[in-house]
């Protein structure tokens, strides 16, 4: 069986460098685009990178059927350095193109995004399937972790590094970047766990059999509804508030990262001691709160970098905890044979839903203004509160 050390560390470069993607077009790009001058109709129009994240069950079963040959074996290491290398030559691309030319940007970040998308299916379906029950939580806390510190560096570094070099020089050193953090789980001598030759092939119909996989949909959806729909908001309204790039950049790297590492290492610890649900709930309800006090400042006009840099660090890591106690919860509901395709479905349940509340914000935004959305926000999370306990029983 895999050590259970290198498993975390190879899976978790990997998600880092599939975050360091997501961080450039959902955090740095956004703040880049409205510091232009874009409006948040134009912004959201880039959001739809997101699509492969929310489809990828689609060609999930090809993958892992590439991944677990029918033979038996596992070809985790091939299927992550190919499509890998697609990524990373995608980040180039959209280097040498540039944010004036938006719908070149946004193909480029596009086939990144579906890259880093079928990456996500092989590391995921490789975790769940190499980590024993006793040890997923430092998975979890790999995966959380690992998004926050790639959102960290994809979306606060980037923008440091955009004001120093510009676009394309930063854009490259973040492929670069992307390259690297791959070479743990592509370099390990690491053996990797055999499948099954008897086993069911991995396919969609396999997984909807499962009432758990029902379940974690339902989950999934419901949880996003609450703390996500906000995410969005919060950079461009940093940027209307005047701050400056290098300082959201600051935000989003450095004290964003160090919360949100916090957060998931804290989410980890309060699951493993309370369990799933009360960490779930404390973190939604500090997401409420964090969310209607943007509303309050939206309001009143304030334009405290302290205190917005504040609410907005908050934001992320009080979302860190609840989402390891999320996945710990998914994570044993996978089935082994086709973890991927499994954990992938729940994933794009995150990423439907998270698409649908960016979308609504992209077109309504402007219209009623931050400080609306935000309270909207507040208001629906409040309302899943109030259901999560009867969704988690059933």
């Amino acid at each position: 069986m895999p050590s259970p050390a290198a498993v975390v560390l190879g899976v978790g470069g990997l998600y880092v460098a599939q975050s360091v993607i997501g961080g450039v077009t959902f955090q740095g790009l956004p703040a880049v685009l409205r510091k232009d001058g874009a409006s948040l109709n134009e912004i959201a129009f880039v959001l739809l990178t997101v699509l492969p994240w929310s489809f990828k069950f689609l060609w999930a079963p090809a993958i892992e059927r590439i991944r677990l040959p029918a033979a038996g074996g596992n070809r985790s290491r091939p299927v992550v350095g190919v499509i890998g290398a697609i990524g990373v030559a995608a980040l180039v691309a959209a280097a040498l193109t540039g944010p004036s030319m938006l719908g070149a940007v946004t193909a480029a970040l596009v086939v990144g995004a579906f890259a880093s998308a079928t990456v996500d299916i092989a590391c995921d379906g490789y975790a769940v399937e190499s980590l024993a029950e006793k040890h997923r939580g430092w998975g979890n806390a790999a995966q959380v972790g690992g998004a926050y510190l790639g959102s960290a560096i994809g979306g606060g570094a980037f923008l440091i590094l955009i004001d120093q070099l510009g676009w394309r020089d930063a854009t490259l050193i973040m492929a670069g970047v992307l390259a690297a953090l791959g070479l743990p789980f592509l370099l390990s001598r690491n053996p990797l766990r055999p499948h099954r030759s008897d086993a069911e092939r991995p396919s969609l119909k396999a997984a909807f059999r499962r009432r758990e996989v029902w379940f974690g949909i339902a989950l999934v959806g419901l949880y996003v509804l609450g703390q996500k729909w906000a995410m969005v908001l919060i950079q461009p309204y940093l940027v209307d508030a005047g701050m400056s790039l290098s300082l959201i950049g600051i935000l989003n790297g450095f004290v964003g990262a160090g919360v949100g590492i916090v957060g998931a290492l804290l989410g980890g610890w309060a699951t493993k001691r309370h369990g799933t649900l009360p960490v779930m709930m404390a973190s939604l309800l500090a997401q409420v709160a964090v969310t209607a006090a943007l509303s309050v400042a939206a309001y009143a006009t304030w334009k405290s970098d302290a205190g917005l840099g504040a609410l907005a660090i908050a934001s992320s890591g009080v979302m860190a905890a609840g989402f390891v106690a999320l996945y710990a919860e998914l994570m044993g509901r996978a089935s082994l044979d086709q973890a991927g395709v499994d954990f992938t479905l729940f994933q794009c349940a995150d990423g439907v839903v998270s698409l649908i509340g960016w979308q609504l914000v992209g077109v309504f935004g402007d219209a009623l203004g931050f400080a609306w959305c935000f309270g909207i926000a507040a208001a629906i999370g409040l309302g899943v509160a109030a259901l999560l306990p009867a969704v988690m029983r059933g």
